[in-house]
């Protein structure tokens, strides 16, 4: 992640990454969410806060994950359905079960065939968003491969093609995750334009300015206030915009499009649309792929070769003694690392929000620190 991408500390109070866990997987659980699938809808969607994506974290409890829910959008107990089985390659239909919990439970499957075949594909249709991608994307790193997932966003229409007028994709994020030997993960978590959705949100509740580039008026001038992307009088980059590089992002945007929802036959964002029909962000496509080094090499030759490889840039004589050369993972693992010391930090506003979702249910709040 570039340093961009990770929020600053929010002021409030911390709260223990158990307890918040915890909570969060009791606010499932009272949403008809079967136990399992509330604590690894928990965990996933902790991750935004707990490695400092605040904006993927539970600031979308409230904004996604919960009306999704209550409106029937998503099936608490939808029971993916198994497509297509090819032994290396799996088609899953994901019935609308909570994303939070099937991008796992697609990856953990991925694995399971990349053990057996050095490579393992999961594509998914009729899945629900999913938070971070680079949070199931982990954990084939953690298997020791690894992990490659994509999704766009059904038939949501948020970024407009390079010279057009109108939006066609959604922000189709990526993640590739990697073991580094005895170093944090690579972790490279990303959304394909300048930046997501939940990052302008979040910038606008707090009355903060966007950089140059994440935004665009019509006449392609860039837009600094959040607060006019909902508004309507700005739209998303691309990533590498404004100019020629902006059709990188939008190369990858489209190569989200095609790898994790076209593959599988998912919703399309230029293609159809509601009018009867889903909402706009349902039927989202995923792409889960696990690759196992370990299948296809002399055992401890991947380890050693990822250690040496993430440790020649850690080496790197940084330009700036005082900002030292790092690489995407590296501050994720740091800010989780900092949240199991001391607890994760949570903004007052959220914390209040959270609170009248409590009482709502009839649960505590976490303790506080």
């Amino acid at each position: 992640m570039t340093d961009l991408d990770i929020a600053p500390v929010p002021t409030g109070v911390r709260v223990p990454v158990g307890a918040l866990l915890d909570f969060t997987a009791a606010v499932f659980l009272a949403h008809g969410v079967p136990p399992a699938r509330a604590v690894a809808a928990a965990e996933a969607l902790c991750h935004g806060d707990i490695t400092g994506m605040t904006s993927h974290g539970l600031a979308n409890l409230t904004r996604i994950y919960l009306p999704l829910l209550e409106s029937g959008r998503a099936d608490p107990a939808g029971e993916p359905k198994v497509a297509a089985d090819r032994g290396a390659a799996v088609l899953l239909d994901g019935a609308r079960s909570l994303g939070l919990w099937l991008a796992g439970e697609a990856m953990d499957l991925a694995c399971r065939r990349a053990a057996e075949y050095g490579i393992g594909m999961v594509s998914v249709r009729g899945g629900t968003h999913f938070g971070c991608a680079g949070h199931p994307a982990l954990r084939a790193a953690r298997h020791g491969m690894v992990g490659v997932v994509a999704a766009n966003c059904g038939h949501q229409r948020i970024a407009r093609p390079p010279h057009g007028s109108a939006p066609m994709l959604g922000t189709n994020p990526l993640a590739v995750a990697a073991p580094a030997g005895d170093r944090p993960p690579f972790l490279l978590d990303m959304s394909t334009t300048a930046a997501p959705t939940g990052r302008v949100r979040a910038a606008a509740r707090a009355g903060a300015p966007v950089p140059p580039g994440w935004l665009a008026d019509d006449a392609g001038r860039p837009v600094t206030d959040p607060s006019r992307f909902d508004a309507g009088e700005a739209h998303l980059s691309w990533l590498g915009a404004p100019g020629p590089g902006q059709y990188k992002g939008f190369g990858l945007g489209l190569m989200v499009e095609v790898l994790a929802a076209l593959v599988p036959g998912a919703g399309l964002g230029p293609v159809g649309g509601p009018a009867g029909g889903p909402a706009a962000d349902d039927d989202i496509g995923y792409l889960l792929l696990a690759i196992a080094p370990g299948a296809l090499r002399e055992p401890g030759a991947f380890h050693r070769d990822a250690g040496a490889l993430f440790g020649a840039l850690l080496d790197c004589p940084p330009a700036d003694p005082a900002r030292p050369v790092t690489y995407p993972g590296c501050p994720e693992a740091e800010r989780a690392a900092d949240a199991e010391a001391n607890g994760v930090p949570l903004a007052a506003a959220l914390v209040a929000e959270l609170a009248e979702v409590a009482d709502r249910v009839g649960l505590a709040m976490p303790e506080v620190r």
